[in-house]
C-alpha cells in the first residue's frame, strides 16, 4: 500500500508536516480530479466557441491549440517565479481556481465581444490557461526535491488527468447535448469553486514551512538531455493525437462524440502511464534510463498504432448499417480508440514523473523543477499540435508522418541512454538493438489505403467496388475520387461520398445552383459555400446576367485537385474568370466580408461532422440574411439519409425562425425520400411561372436549359414542382423541434446519433403529409400555368 511522501521519513529542507496530515491524500486526489474536470469542459466549451469566432481552418484551429497550450506553459515557468515559497501551497492552489473560475465567467459573458475580435479572440485564453499551467508547479511545493519525492506529484498529475476524462467525456455526451455552453460553464464555474473551498479548509489543517531558505540548485549533468527528451515526447504525444484522431474519424464517423471518445481514451491511457511512472521512479536508482527505454517501448507503441489504424481495424468485419443503436456503436468506438491509443499513451504518461526524478535536485525548488520539466513537455506538445495540423500530413502524407514520429522518439531515447551510467560494452548492444528495431518499426508502417479514405466505416463492405483514382491528404480532410464501372464519378470527404455524377446527386448539386440564381430579381453577385465537385458553383455560373461569384472551400485539395475530375459536369468553373475561389471556413468569411449577394447557397458536409452544424445554425442563417441584396436568395443543402427526424426537423426549424416565409424543396429518387434544398428570402417568395419560362426561352439562357434538361428537368415548370412545402405548413410536424443556435449547436450531437440510420422516405413521408397540395401566394401567372404546375406538384410528392 502507498505511504504519502511525508510519512517517508524526509528530514534537512523537507517542509514540517504532521504525520495527520496523511489522512487528507484522499481528499487531495479530490482536488486534482475536480480541477482535471473543470480544466477539460472549459477547453471543449472554449474551443467550441473559438471555432465559431476564428473558423474551423487548420490555421485558425493551430491559433487557438498554440494559445491554449501555450498559456499553460507560460504559467508553469512563472509561477514558480513569482508566487513566493513562503506561501502556502494549498491557498495559493485555492486562489489559481478561484481565477480560473472568474475568468472563465468573463470569457462566457464576453462572448459579444470576442465575436468582434475574430483572431483576437484567441488571446483571450491566456489569462486562464496561464493560471490552469500554475497549479501543477504551485501544489508541487508540498513535497521535496528529490527522486522520491516528486515522483509522488504523478500521483497528483494522474488524479487531474483522471479528472480531464470525466470532463471530457461530461462535456461531449452529456452537457452539450443536453444542455449548451452557459450552463457547461457554470458547472465548470461551480467545480472550481468548490476544489479552491475544499483547497482552503485543508490549507488551514495543515501548517507549512520551509526549515533552510531557498539556495541554488545544481542541476545534473544529464539534466539538459532529459528536458530535451520530455519535449520530444511531448512533441510525439501531441502530433500521434491529432495523425490518430484524424484516421479514426474516418473509421467512426467525424462526429463530436469520435472526438471526445478519442480524447479521453488518450487521457486515460496519459493516468495510467503517470501512475506507473510515478510507482517506478520512487523504486528504481536511474530513473533517466528508464525514462530512455520508455521511449523506446514509444516507438513499438506508434509502430502498433500505425498498424492498426492503417491496415488491421478498417477491414474488421464491421458492417455499420446493421446497428441502429447509437449507444452500441459509442461502446464499439471506444474499444477500438482505446486499442489503438492505450498502449502510447501509457508510455507518455510515464515519461513525465521519470523526467522529475531525473532532473530531481536536493535543494531546487519543488514549483521550478516542476514548472521546467512540464514547460519543456508542454513546448514540444505545441510545436507536435501544430505542425501535425498544418504541415505534415499535407507535406508528407500519413504513413511519412507517423514513420517520422517513430525515428524522433528513437532519437530522444538516445538522448538519455547515451548519457547513461551502464557499461560501455552492454550500452553499445543496447544501442545497436535499438536502432535495428527502429529500422525494422519504420518499414512495418503501412501506407494509407484509397479504399479506406474513399469509404471510411463502411470499408469492409464498399472496398473493390470502385476503382480510387485520386487520394489527398490535405490540411483539412483525405478527401479521394473514384470511378465505378458505368462510369460514375464520386467525391469522398469524411469517409463517404460527398457528391457525385449520379442523376440524383447531380440533379440536387445543380438544382442548388439554379433556383439561387433563377429567383432574384436582380442575379449578378453570388456566394457560394462548399466547392466539393463543383457542380453547384458550376450552375450558378451559367446564370447569364452574373458578374462575379465568391466560392469558399476549406481544403485547398478540392478545388485545386477534386474538381478537375468533374470538369465536364461543373462547367470547369474553378477556371472561370468571373469565379474567386477562396480557400477558408465559409462561415468566417460570411461573417467577416462587407458585401452583399444575390443568391448565397450552402452545401456543406453532413451536419454530424464536426464544425458543420455551425453552418446550420439560427446565428448563420441571420448573418447569410443580413449580406442579401433586395430580392436575393438563401438556399441550403439537407440530407434525409444518413440522419434522423430530430436533426431534420431542427435544421428545418432553425432556418424558418431566421426565415419565417422560407419553402421547402425536394430531390427524390423515384418517389422516395432523400434530400431537400431549403430556399427563404427577405420578403415573401414570389415567383412569375409565365416570366420564367419566357426567359429561359431566350438564348441567354440556353445552357441552363440544356443543364436543366440533363438532370431531368424539360421546363422550369418540373423544377418548380419541386416544392414541397412552406413555412407555415410544417408547423405541425416541427412543433417542439430544437433550435441550433451558436450557444448550443445542439445540432451535430443530435445528428452525431444518426449518422448510420437510412430513414429518408419515412422521414419525407411523415413531413410532406402536412405540405398543401399548392401554395395560394407563392407562385404567379396564368390560371393555365397555375393548374399545370399544381398537378406536376400533386404528382410530384410520392412518385
Amino acid at each position: 500500500m502507498f505511504r504519502p511522501f511525508w510519512q517517508e521519513g524526509y528530514s534537512g529542507s523537507a517542509l514540517r508536516m504532521e504525520h495527520k496530515e496523511g489522512r487528507y491524500l484522499p481528499l487531495l486526489l479530490f482536488l486534482f480530479i475536480g480541477s482535471g474536470c473543470a480544466a477539460l469542459i472549459y477547453e471543449i466549451v472554449w474551443f467550441q466557441i473559438l471555432e465559431l469566432i476564428v473558423g474551423f481552418s487548420s490555421i485558425s484551429l493551430g491559433i487557438i491549440l498554440g494559445t491554449f497550450m501555450g498559456g499553460m506553459c507560460l504559467g508553469s515557468l512563472l509561477a514558480p517565479r513569482l508566487i513566493s515559497r513562503t506561501q502556502h501551497p494549498l491557498r495559493v492552489y485555492a486562489f489559481l481556481e478561484l481565477g480560473i473560475a472568474l475568468l472563465g465567467l468573463l470569457i462566457l459573458i464576453g462572448i459579444p465581444i470576442l465575436s468582434r475580435l475574430s483572431y483576437l479572440a484567441a488571446i483571450c485564453l491566456l489569462p486562464p490557461t496561464v493560471l490552469m499551467g500554475a497549479t501543477l508547479p504551485a501544489i508541487s511545493r508540498w513535497v521535496k526535491s528529490t527522486p522520491e519525492g516528486v515522483s509522488w506529484l504523478g500521483f497528483f498529475y494522474g488524479g487531474n488527468i483522471a479528472g480531464a476524462v470525466l470532463g471530457s467525456l461530461l462535456a461531449g455526451f452529456y452537457l452539450l447535448r443536453v444542455y449548451d455552453i452557459a450552463i457547461a460553464t457554470f458547472i465548470a464555474i461551480a467545480i472550481n469553486v468548490a476544489v479552491a473551498l475544499l483547497s482552503l479548509s485543508m490549507g488551514k489543517k495543515t501548517p507549512y514551512s520551509i526549515s533552510e531558505p531557498e539556495t541554488e540548485a545544481v542541476a545534473p549533468p544529464e539534466a539538459a538531455s532529459v528536458y530535451i527528451t520530455i519535449a520530444l515526447s511531448g512533441f510525439t504525444a501531441l502530433a500521434a493525437e491529432v495523425l490518430w484522431t484524424r484516421v479514426l474519424s474516418l473509421l467512426f464517423g467525424a462526429t463530436v462524440y469520435t472526438f471526445s471518445l478519442i480524447l479521453a481514451a488518450f487521457l486515460l491511457g496519459l493516468g495510467i502511464g503517470t501512475g506507473i511512472g510515478s510507482f517506478l521512479a520512487r523504486r528504481i536508482a536511474t530513473p533517466r534510463v528508464a525514462l530512455g527505454w520508455c521511449q523506446m517501448l514509444l516507438c513499438i507503441a506508434m509502430a502498433w498504432a500505425a498498424y492498426v489504424l492503417l491496415k488491421s481495424l478498417p477491414w474488421w468485419p464491421v458492417d455499420v448499417t446493421l446497428n441502429t443503436n447509437p449507444l452500441l456503436k459509442v461502446q464499439l468506438d471506444a474499444a477500438r480508440a482505446l486499442w489503438v491509443v492505450l498502449p502510447g499513451a501509457i508510455l507518455w504518461g510515464a515519461s513525465f514523473p521519470l523526467a522529475l526524478a531525473s532532473v530531481a535536485s536536493q535543494r531546487e525548488d519543488p514549483g521550478k523543477l516542476v514548472g521546467g520539466v512540464y514547460a519543456a513537455n508542454t513546448v514540444g506538445a505545441i510545436a507536435g499540435s501544430l505542425l501535425s495540423s498544418l504541415v505534415l500530413v499535407s507535406t508528407f502524407g500519413i504513413q511519412h508522418s507517423l514513420q517520422g514520429l517513430i525515428a524522433l522518439s528513437a532519437l530522444s531515447a538516445l538522448l538519455v541512454l547515451t548519457d547513461s551510467s551502464q557499461s560501455q560494452p552492454r550500452l553499445i548492444f543496447a544501442l545497436m538493438i535499438a536502432m535495428v528495431l527502429t529500422g525494422v518499426l519504420l518499414v512495418a508502417v503501412p501506407p494509407l489505403s484509397g479504399d479506406f479514405v474513399a469509404y471510411g466505416r463502411f470499408v469492409p463492405t464498399m472496398a473493390g467496388k470502385s476503382n480510387v483514382t485520386y487520394v489527398g491528404e490535405g490540411m483539412m480532410a483525405f478527401v479521394a475520387v473514384s470511378k465505378e464501372s458505368n462510369g460514375s464519378l464520386k467525391y469522398h470527404n469524411a469517409g463517404k461520398v460527398q457528391a457525385s455524377s449520379d442523376p440524383a446527386d447531380m440533379r440536387l448539386q445543380r438544382m442548388l445552383g439554379h433556383l439561387t440564381t433563377l429567383i432574384p430579381k436582380n442575379p449578378k453577385n453570388f456566394f457560394v459555400i462548399g466547392f466539393g465537385s463543383g457542380a453547384t458553383a458550376g450552375a450558378v455560373s451559367l446564370q447569364p446576367a452574373f458578374e462575379h461569384e465568391t466560392v469558399v472551400e476549406i481544403e485547398p485539395l478540392v478545388p485545386k485537385f477534386v474538381s478537375t475530375y468533374f470538369s465536364e459536369y461543373n462547367f470547369d468553373v474553378a477556371e472561370n474568370p468571373k469565379v474567386t475561389i477562396e480557400i477558408n471556413d465559409g462561415r468566417h468569411y460570411l461573417m467577416t466580408t462587407d458585401q452583399k449577394f444575390d443568391g448565397i447557397t450552402s452545401d456543406p458536409l453532413d451536419p454530424w461532422v464536426k464544425g458543420s452544424a455551425a453552418l446550420y445554425s439560427r446565428e448563420f442563417f441571420e448573418a447569410a440574411k443580413a449580406h442579401l441584396n433586395a430580392g436575393g436568395v438563401v438556399t441550403q443543402w439537407m440530407q434525409l439519409y444518413q440522419t434522423n427526424a430530430e436533426a431534420v426537423k431542427s435544421q428545418i426549424a432553425t432556418f424558418f425562425e431566421v426565415f419565417p416565409s422560407g419553402s421547402v424543396w425536394v430531390n427524390n429518387i423515384d418517389g422516395q425520400g432523400y434530400d431537400l434544398v431549403l430556399l427563404g428570402q427577405l420578403e415573401p417568395t414570389r415567383i412569375d411561372i409565365d416570366e420564367l419560362a419566357q426567359r429561359m426561352e431566350t438564348p441567354e439562357y440556353a445552357a441552363i436549359t440544356k443543364s436543366l434538361r440533363e438532370i431531368g428537368f424539360n421546363s422550369t415548370t418540373e423544377l418548380l414542382a419541386t416544392f414541397a412545402g412552406q413555412a407555415a405548413d410544417f408547423k405541425p410536424w416541427l412543433a417542439g423541434a430544437a433550435i441550433n443556435t451558436d450557444r448550443n449547436l445542439r445540432l451535430q450531437y443530435v445528428a452525431g446519433f444518426g449518422l448510420n440510420l437510412y430513414r429518408a422516405n419515412e422521414i419525407y413521408r411523415s413531413m410532406v403529409a402536412y405540405g398543401p397540395r399548392m401554395p395560394k401566394d407563392m407562385f404567379l401567372g396564368s390560371p393555365a400555368s397555375l393548374d399545370a404546375l399544381a398537378r406536376l406538384i400533386e404528382r410530384g410528392r410520392f412518385r
